[in-house]
C-alpha cells in the first residue's frame, strides 16, 4: 500500500546518487506508506527516505530534485515524463506540512489571545476601578457644589424650594434630630424623599404636612439616610454620566451642564431602591426613634410592615419629642398652606 489510498502501487524510473561526486545511476523509485524506496534496476535496496523527511531542492521546475531533509548531498532527479510520482510526493509532502505544528502562528495566537484578554479585562474593570476612586477622593466640599447645582435643576422642574422665615429653624432643628446635612421641601416632582450629593434630602411636601406627628416624617428621612449609605448620590450621578464624566470629575473637578440636566430628570423618576428591614432598624436604634409611625405611614394596615412595627427598637421606652408642637406646626406651613 502507498501513503496515497488511489495507489496500490506506484513506482517511476530516476537518477540518484549518494554523494555530488558519484555519478547519477538510474534507479527505480517507488512509494510507500512511509518511506521512498530507491532500488537499482536489478531491484536491489539501494537506500530508503522517510516521506516525513523529503525535502524539495528546486519546487516549481523540472526535472525535480529530491534529497532527505538535512541532507542535500544525496538526490533524486525525476523527469517531467514521472508526472504521477512527483504529484504523489508532492502530495504526501503538503500533507505532512499542514500537519506540523507552527509556531509562528501559535505564538501570534497566543500574543493575540493576551492582548485580548487585558483589553477585556480593562473594559470590564477601568471603568467600575474609575468610578469607585473618584468617589472615594472627590472631597466633602466638591459634594456639597454638585448637589447644589442639581438641586438648582431640579427647581427647573419641580419648582421653587419652600422656605419661610419662621419655618427654616424648625426645619434645621428636624435635621440635627435626624443627622441629616441639609432638608429642603419640594411642592412637587420628588414621590417622597431623594438624596442629593453633599448629604441634601429632598422631601415632598406631603410628608410634612400630610401627618401630625413629626416621628413619621423623621422615619422618612433617616430611611432616605440608609438608602444613600448603601447607594453613594454621587456614584449614581457617576454612574448615569458614564465613565467619561467620573475621568472629567477627576481630572478637572466638573461635571459637564448636560450630564447634570439628563441626571437631574432621570432622578426624579428612577425606582428607588428597597430597604432592608433588619438594616433600617439599626437605624432607628442608633437615632433613637420609633419605627412605628413611620411604619404605619408606609402600611396603614401594618401588615406589610410587620417587621419594623414588631422590632421597634423604642417600643416601650420613653422617647424624647422629635419636635416641639410649635415648630412642628411653624413646620407645616412651610410651604405656605
Amino acid at each position: 500500500m502507498t501513503a496515497l489510498r488511489e495507489y496500490e502501487r506506484l513506482e517511476a524510473s530516476g537518477l540518484w546518487r549518494r554523494v555530488p561526486e558519484d555519478q547519477r545511476r538510474e534507479v527505480i523509485v517507488s512509494i510507500g506508506e512511509a518511506t521512498l524506496t530507491i532500488t537499482d534496476m536489478a531491484d536491489r535496496p539501494l537506500t530508503h527516505w522517510s516521506l516525513a523527511a523529503v525535502d524539495r531542492q528546486n519546487p516549481g521546475t523540472l526535472p525535480a530534485i529530491y534529497h532527505p531533509d538535512g541532507d542535500p548531498d544525496e538526490t533524486l532527479e525525476l523527469a517531467e515524463s514521472e508526472d504521477a510520482m512527483i504529484d504523489a510526493i508532492e502530495r504526501v509532502r503538503s500533507a505532512i506540512a499542514r500537519s506540523r505544528p507552527r509556531p509562528g502562528r501559535l505564538r501570534v495566537a497566543s500574543v493575540s489571545a493576551s492582548i485580548g484578554a487585558v483589553l477585556l479585562l480593562l473594559l470590564l474593570w477601568l471603568p467600575g476601578a474609575l468610578l469607585r476612586h473618584t468617589t472615594q477622593v472627590v472631597p466633602a466640599i466638591k459634594r456639597q457644589e454638585i448637589g447644589q447645582t442639581l438641586l438648582t435643576r431640579i427647581e427647573r422642574v419641580a419648582g421653587q424650594a419652600c422656605q419661610t422665615p419662621e419655618s427654616a429653624p424648625a426645619l434645621r432643628r428636624l435635621a440635627r434630630r435626624t443627622g441629616a446635612g441639609r432638608l429642603v421641601v419640594l411642592r412637587t416632582g420628588v414621590p417622597g424623599t431623594l438624596h442629593l450629593p453633599g448629604n441634601i434630602i429632598l422631601l415632598n411636601r406631603d410628608l410634612i404636612e400630610g401627618y401630625e406627628d413629626p416621628a413619621v416624617t423623621a422615619g422618612f428621612i433617616l430611611a432616605e439616610q440608609v438608602r444613600a449609605a448603601e447607594n453613594d448620590p454621587l456614584a449614581d450621578l457617576l454612574h448615569f454620566g458614564g465613565p467619561l464624566a467620573a475621568f472629567r470629575l477627576l481630572t478637572t473637578g466638573e461635571i459637564t451642564r448636560g450630564t447634570l440636566d439628563g441626571y437631574a430628570e432621570h432622578v426624579l423618576i428612577a425606582p428607588r431602591p428597597k430597604l432592608k428591614e433588619a438594616t433600617l432598624l439599626e437605624a432607628f436604634a442608633r437615632a433613637k426613634l420609633s419605627s412605628s409611625p413611620y411604619a404605619y405611614a408606609l402600611d396603614t394596615t401594618g401588615e406589610a410592615t410587620l417587621g419594623l412595627i414588631e422590632g421597634d427598637p423604642m417600643a416601650g421606652k420613653e422617647t424624647d419629642p422629635v419636635l416641639p408642637d410649635r415648630d412642628w406646626v411653624l413646620l407645616q406651613g412651610i410651604c405656605g398652606g
